[in-house]
């Protein structure tokens, strides 16, 4: 019996140790302008002009495999297959035309494109596959979906994947998650170091120029599936959301994601243009939350950050910051409602409570040693509970959102003030564990399915000491008994719903209990796209992709369905 993998949504698979210098910029690579497969010009009725909430100037960085790219997933290099997590349709062939997986979940063959050229004119074949496979496995931080295959070459256009034991659910990581690159350029690239500043790939765009302000791609003209109706991507740096209403209000750009006044009425208030919200992304306040891995602060006490989670009155929240955008959420990070039925029984409150307990507030942190001064604020052993929020400058609807928690938590008795910072330094802090709390969204993974946030955001392989880089479980949350459960999880089959839950219900319990990512809501994205300009955009009736402009690879899916109308 075949198996065929069926569903598969987004998630992130390589993210490296931390970039270089610019002066270590990888050579051998050919400029997009100067390797011929450029279309070159263009129109500003086909060019495409993007606001990703980039404030502060571009670093020039296009290696997939590091935590500071600025983009190229889907763009320049692909993966086998696109998935997306917001939908169930099957995999969209890209480099890869087929795949199957034996009955009992230890092998994945996979059907190679034929006649895949690299943006230099080279051939890709399966050897450049079984290349980019092998150099996540030598290469520990960038393996953050735990692979352990055996890749094989069968021939130029097929591989196979052995594995020791069944692996079904790293599937759509292996599938859609993994991002092919060129053997004959990186055999000499050190892909947790190196910045590529010229980067091949098989993609429909090349870079075509780059400005710390702007850059471009430009599509391949020899793309395997021709090349795309939309000739130019153009990437803006403005100075935060206030900058993107206003470029949006004037037609300077065409795509972006996120907050405008009057959300709920953009084809009104901007002529041309049109706006959807999807409800995906888990808002939370990361903290630093393991003392033996080196954190340091209030935050690391379990009771300060359930205080923090009971403190919070998100109706206020939700209508002040996200203009009641935003929806429900459950402490499990179970999505709303899509995943409902993953949630244990165990679990009393299934969802975040709509406003704040101090009742409860007040039982947590006496019970951890706290008492409340005359100035109304808790304090333990002379030290009032004073924590830093930080976010990235020009990010309105996050500091909004702080600032209002910051005076519902007041009222509370505990003070958080906001530290605001490039993305570049936000991204820094986070990843180093040099910070406090830090506000931000846990994505989905790569299917309609709990397992993939748990494993990228709690497992200890995707964490590291502070001072070191941790992949994306950046609270440094470590249980050797949600360690266990995501192994169980990882080697069961998808249909075997019972066995399944067991080991949801262990990783609920826990992360529940610890809560290192305290909950918010889930936000509401929504992106304002100009729909007189192009056509075939998703819509809720055919969510073909996550039409959010920095949601890679899905944005590049949506570029090459686009087409200009001549307006």
């Amino acid at each position: 019996m075949i198996l065929r993998m069926t569903r598969a949504r987004r998630a992130a698979l390589g993210f490296a140790v931390g970039a270089a210098a610019l002066s270590l910029a990888v050579t051998g690579c050919s400029p997009s302008g100067s390797n011929g497969t450029s279309a070159g010009g263009g129109s500003a009725a086909d060019t495409l002009v993007a606001y990703t909430g980039q404030s502060g100037d571009y670093q020039i960085n296009f290696n997939p495999y590091s935590p500071t790219k600025i983009g190229g997933l889907g763009t320049i290099y692909e993966s086998l297959f696109f998935v997306t997590n917001v939908n169930t349709n099957d995999p969209v062939p890209l480099l890869g035309t087929d795949y199957a997986w034996n009955e009992d979940g230890t092998q994945l063959d996979v059907t190679l494109r034929d006649g895949v050229t690299w943006s230099d004119g080279e051939a890709f074949d399966a050897d450049d596959v079984v290349f980019t496979f092998q150099m996540i496995l030598d290469n520990p931080a960038l393996n953050t979906g735990g692979f352990n295959g055996e890749v094989t070459k069968i021939d130029a256009t097929h591989i196979t994947i052995a594995f020791p034991e069944p692996a079904f659910v790293t599937g759509p990581e292996i599938l859609g998650k993994t991002f092919i690159v060129p053997e004959h350029i990186w055999s000499g690239i050190d892909p947790t170091t190196d910045v590529v500043a010229e980067p091949v790939g098989t993609g429909p765009y090349v870079l075509d120029n780059f400005k710390p302000q702007a850059f471009t791609l430009t599509a391949n003209e020899n793309y395997w599936d021709g090349a795309p109706a939309v000739k130019n991507v153009r990437y803006l740096s403005l100075s935060g959301n206030t900058a993107g209403a206003d470029a949006l209000a004037a037609g300077r750009i065409d795509w972006q994601t996120g907050p405008v006044p009057d959300i709920q009425n953009v084809a009104k208030n901007y002529p041309g243009y049109d706006q959807i919200t999807i409800g995906q992304n888990q808002m939370a306040l990361l903290s630093c939350a393991n003392a033996d891995l080196g954190c340091e602060g209030p935050q690391t006490d379990p009771a300060v950050r359930k205080a923090i989670y009971y403190a919070i009155d998100r109706a206020q929240v939700n209508s002040l910051a996200f203009q009641d955008t935003a929806s429900d959420m459950s402490p499990t990070f179970a999505l709303l409602p899509a995943q409902e039925q993953y949630i244990s029984a165990s679990i009393e409150e299934t969802s975040v409570p709509e406003t704040a307990d101090l009742d409860k507030v007040d039982e947590l942190l006496t019970g951890a040693g706290y008492a409340k001064g005359s100035d109304g604020v808790y304090a333990k052993d002379g030290e009032p509970l004073s924590l830093t929020i930080e976010v990235v400058t020009g990010w309105t609807d996050y500091i909004t959102a702080i600032d209002t928690m910051a005076q519902q938590l007041k009222a509370a008795g505990i003070n958080v003030t906001a530290a605001q910072s490039s993305w570049n330094e936000w991204t820094d802090k986070k990843s180093k564990g040099t910070y406090e709390l830090a506000i931000d969204s846990l994505g989905q993974g790569a299917s309609s399915d709990p397992y993939y946030l748990y494993n990228n955001n709690f497992s200890t392989a995707n964490t590291a000491k502070v001072g070191e880089s941790a992949p994306v479980n950046v609270s440094r949350f470590s249980d050797p008994a949600v360690d266990d459960a995501l192994a169980v999880l990882k080697s069961t089959n998808p249909d075997d719903t019972e066995a399944r839950q067991e080991q949801f219900d262990i990783i609920q319990a826990a992360i529940v209990e610890d809560m290192p990512y305290i909950p918010i809501l889930t936000g509401g994205t929504t992106s304002e796209f100009h729909a007189d300009k192009f056509t075939g955009w998703p819509t809720t009736d055919d969510l073909y992709a996550f039409p959010a402009i920095w949601a890679s690879p899905d944005n590049a899916q949506i570029f090459k369905a686009l087409k200009p109308t001549g307006e």
